[in-house]
Order: structure tokens, then sequence, then C-alpha cells
């Protein structure tokens, strides 16, 4: 598995996903509590992974990636 996430498009994910975890955890006024915030719980993970293992496989199926030449690979 290549790595195809850079390192700002890792931190914009990560950022993303703490802020979906956030909305899907605890009450706030932005959405109500029930099944649309047990939605964005799982929705949070996907940005959370795709950034903490820097692939994605959406960006392979398209052909493009954000990684630079020395991704760490």
């Amino acid at each position: 598995m290549k790595k195809n996430v850079g390192l700002v498009d890792m931190v914009i994910r990560l950022i993303l996903s703490i802020g979906l975890f956030y909305i899907g955890f605890f009450d706030n006024p932005i959405i109500s509590a029930g099944t649309p915030q047990t939605i964005i719980k799982y929705i949070a993970f996907i940005p959370f992974l795709t950034g903490l293992l820097r692939y994605c496989p959406l960006y392979t199926l398209i052909g493009i990636g954000t990684c630079k030449k020395h991704c760490g690979d």
C-alpha cells in the first residue's frame, strides 16, 4: 500500500475527523442526538483512518495523490 496522502492533506483530514467526532459524541446545538449523531460517528472514522494511514483508496481509483516524492514509503 503506497502512501498517496501528503502532509497538509493528512492534517486537514485529522482536524476534520476531530470536528466530526465532537459533533457525533457530545451534545451540541449543531445536531440533535439520535440517528444523525450515530451516522456522523461512523463517517468520522473515514478521514481519521485515511489521514492516519496516509492512504486514500479513492485517490488510487481516480489516479491522483497529494504526496510528494519523499513520503516516507
